[in-house]
């Protein structure tokens, strides 16, 4: 089997348009797709008064879980085979970790952000994966 097709998510419209641009490419070369969508981790424990005996019950990364099932629904409509990951940290560190892991042979990224001169000061995702990828990238134009 060809190396996996690996796309980060994290529900906005640029990164659906990256997402569906991903499940194009999965379906044409027959590759598998993975979708990762990263989250921060916290504690729940005294947030809205929550005790901490019930910090299990409260998770915190249930819109990154909404953001999945809704990655897993467009790829099973464009007859992909998808893995999906949910991870904490920051994105762009999700993707390249997972990316090494899986030992994918492209990763999809959308361009939000490449261009803006917040980028220059901050580092944005696209050009943090782009520059530090283990594979081929795809920039996907989405504005």
């Amino acid at each position: 089997m060809e190396r996996p097709i690996l796309v980060g998510t994290d529900g906005s419209e640029t990164a659906t348009a990256a997402l569906e641009e991903a499940i194009l490419l999965a379906r044409a070369l027959g590759r598998p797709l993975h979708v990762v969508s990263a989250y921060k981790p916290m504690s729940v424990s005294g947030a809205a008064g929550v005790p901490k005996e019930f910090d299990d019950l409260v998770r915190p990364n249930s819109a990154v879980d909404a953001v999945l099932d809704d990655a897993a629904a467009r790829a099973r409509v464009g007859g992909v085979q998808t893995t999906l990951h949910s991870r904490t940290g920051e994105p762009a560190e999700a993707i390249l970790d997972l990316a090494e892991e899986i030992d994918a042979g492209m990763i999809v990224v959308g361009n939000k952000g490449i261009g803006s001169m917040k980028r220059f000061v901050l580092g944005n995702v696209p050009s943090k994966v782009v520059h530090h990828s283990p594979c081929s990238t795809y920039v996907v134009h989405t504005s």
